[in-house]
């Protein structure tokens, strides 16, 4: 009785190996006759003011772009930051460079205005940090082929704020994150 038993106990792992080998074969080829699904993008932000007031003075350092399966994505490199970066992003009829109030003309169907506490230059030395130019495209960012984005333009970095005017296709849900000493604004493709 005994071995029928461990025969059975045999039969059941095999049989269950057999099952794990043929379904981990349809995930790396792909099932025959099925198309890849496309993401899922579950995007529940909203497009109202983002604020939050920071704890931390560093400058910036970077601004740089990506692209990913449900949002574009930019990134402010704050190197050095601890505490909370401060920001202020908000839909805007028209874009206005801070200090000066001129405006900025920026492409897209909307304008997404982001201001990050952290200033493009050195404030002891008044050195920049960040090359940006007011009313020029944001340095080193190339937004070709991005689904959402569709211009950006340096504004005016200003009291210890550094200003940038992002155009997007249209008036889309966005987000604001910190990771590290990283501010990120991820703009969605859809509603």
């Amino acid at each position: 009785m005994r071995q029928l038993g461990t025969v059975a106990a045999a039969m059941v792992l095999a049989g269950a190996a057999v099952v794990g080998s043929a379904g981990a074969a349809g995930a790396a080829t792909g099932q025959a006759g099925k198309a890849p699904s496309a993401p899922v993008c579950s995007t529940p932000w909203g497009s109202g003011t983002e604020a939050l007031t920071g704890t931390s003075f560093e400058t910036l350092k970077n601004i740089r772009t990506g692209q990913h399966a449900c949002y574009d994505r930019m990134v402010f490199d704050i190197t050095g930051a601890t505490g909370k970066i401060g920001y202020h992003v908000s839909y805007v009829n028209a874009f206005h460079q801070d200090g000066t109030g001129t405006q900025i003309p920026v492409k897209g169907g909307a304008i997404l205005q982001i201001f990050v506490n952290a200033p493009s230059y050195d404030p002891e030395t008044g050195s920049v940090v960040y090359p940006g130019r007011g009313a020029q495209p944001l340095p080193g960012v190339n937004i070709t082929g991005y689904r959402t984005f569709k211009d950006t333009k340096f504004g005016a970095s200003f009291e210890g704020q550094t200003q940038v005017g992002l155009g997007v296709r249209a008036k889309l849900p966005f987000r604001v994150l910190q990771s590290g000493d990283k501010l990120i604004v991820d703009v969605a493709h859809t509603w």
